[in-house]
């Protein structure tokens, strides 16, 4: 093994991939990506991505295999050319099981990753979850849109025409006196503070 397999999201390889399909730039670097807003801060596992399948070359120069690919307009013809170019890159993989590599269930993706490069369970799934993306990008499966993160709108806050009171402290503290007539009275002190 020469090289580990990569690793990363799902949706930003998916995202990656479909604006390639649209335009394709000659050089594919961090910087590319950030202005493309795809990987923001993932930037690397995406080109490294790239990198395994042959979409481009380790100065991130567009290949001429992706070349050919992406610009395939038909999706069938597209989905041939990125397959041949999964099937090369994960070799290993299809010479174990044969085209079965593209529908083997997620488990025994894990396994084999894992005994592949010797990682993690997290590492071994992020993995598997690349491999599938690509899978179903080449037609082995079902492609969802990459979404783009947005903000929630905000509720305004109800305005009431009454400004609302909160009482934050209220002591009561009672202490008996003797009057000048010498007779007990019963003296109270009440605090209380109240925000608007």
């Amino acid at each position: 093994m020469a090289e580990k397999h990569p690793y990363a999201s799902p949706g930003l390889v998916i995202a990656a991939v479909s604006q390639f399909r649209k335009s394709f730039p000659p050089k594919v670097t961090a910087d590319t990506l950030r202005k493309l807003s795809i990987a923001p801060n993932n930037e690397s596992y995406v080109i490294n991505t790239l990198r395994f399948i042959g979409a481009i070359d380790p100065e991130g120069n567009r290949s001429d295999v992706s070349t050919a690919a992406f610009n395939q307009h038909e999706d069938l013809a597209f989905q041939k050319s990125l397959g041949e170019m999964v099937k090369n890159a994960y070799a290993e993989l299809f010479s174990l099981h044969g085209d079965d590599a593209w529908n083997l269930q997620f488990d025994g993706l894990i396994a084999f990753f894992r005994n592949s490069d010797q990682t993690s369970d997290t590492v071994g799934r992020k993995q598997a979850s690349t491999f599938k993306a690509l899978a179903n990008l080449a037609g082995h499966g079902e492609v969802t849109a990459p979404t783009k993160p947005t903000a929630k709108p905000r509720e305004p806050k109800p305005k009431s025409a009454k400004p609302k009171t909160s009482i934050l402290a209220a002591a009561t503290n009672k202490r008996v006196v003797e009057s000048g007539n010498g007779e007990p009275r019963d003296v109270g002190l009440t605090v209380r503070i109240e925000v608007n």
